[in-house]
């Protein structure tokens, strides 16, 4: 079971590089988190090296835009890296002729990527990196559409292998809803972000920049996804933070408080077992 501590200078010996997860950590889409931003704040102050790892399917460029709009503190991290940074490569490396499928707002994705945006039925390959309307939409109403894929043969990049990720206080569905139903279709998917090792070696690689050489052992991963934050952390050889209010609370919150139990249970049914957990990132 995971040791529960309450305050993340607890662990200031324990590692030198903190991996932090954005979407349900540091904000919630809408609102900043601001025990959380002066967690790290104070983890930098103290010589730790804050990188934040989100599977946001922008570049980390766009990310810092979206915090400027919701004001996250910039003084709380000291790089960046997103899935949709990793996922470019994935695009560099698949047909030229893909369809893009998502919303407007992500498009900064394959800017100056040599590349072909074309209609469905001309496409060799799909970038998902979201549902059109996430607010009203489920993976459910793609199915057809991504039937038609899977029945041509076509890669399936995932640019967010999220599944669903807190706005406010409501669930919105990602772009990793739509992979899983490419799969369950028999399609094959292609993903970088977490819980996948592009990200990890490449948040790594930005950590030695920064400090010198890096030892996984002194690394700790923070977040709140089961699948994503923690699985990927586990594989790939780094311990981890569960942050519990994120977006499995329901699963064991009785009233306004944990159940321990119900916590635990929950894990070890995700088959997952982080070092540590806090209520929040504080």
């Amino acid at each position: 079971m995971p040791r529960r501590i309450t305050d993340l200078d607890q662990l200031t010996d324990r590692a030198d590089v903190l991996l932090c997860d954005v979407w349900g950590v540091i904000h919630n889409g809408v609102n900043p988190f601001l025990l959380s931003v002066e967690a790290l704040k104070s983890a930098r102050a103290r010589g730790q090296t804050v990188i934040l790892i989100t599977n946001s399917p922008r570049p980390a460029n766009d990310v810092i835009r979206q915090f400027d709009t919701i004001g996250v503190d910039p003084d709380c991290w000291d790089d960046i890296v997103t899935s949709g940074d990793v996922t470019r490569r994935l695009v560099q490396d698949a047909p030229r002729a893909i369809y893009f499928l998502g919303p407007e707002r992500d498009m900064p994705l394959v800017d100056g990527l040599d590349i072909d945006l074309v209609e469905a039925g001309a496409a060799d390959a799909v970038l998902c990196t979201g549902l059109l309307n996430d607010e009203e939409e489920t993976a459910d109403d793609y199915r057809a559409l991504l039937a038609g894929f899977q029945a041509r043969g076509l890669p399936f990049i995932c640019a967010n292998p999220d599944r669903e990720v807190e706005r406010g206080d409501r669930l919105v569905p990602c772009a990793g809803a739509l992979a899983d139903l490419y799969v369950k279709l028999g399609g094959q998917t292609r993903i970088a972000g977490k819980p996948h090792a592009p990200i990890y070696i490449e948040a790594m690689a930005r950590a030695r920049a920064l400090r010198g050489d890096v030892d996984l052992g002194r690394t700790l991963a923070i977040g709140d996804g089961v699948t994503t934050d923690i699985r990927g952390a586990l594989d790939n050889g780094i311990d981890a933070i569960f942050i519990a209010r994120g977006i499995h609370a329901r699963q064991y919150i009785d009233g306004r408080s944990t159940d321990e139990a119900r916590l635990n249970s929950f894990l070890d049914t995700a088959g997952v077992a982080p070092a540590y957990w806090m209520e929040w990132l504080a």
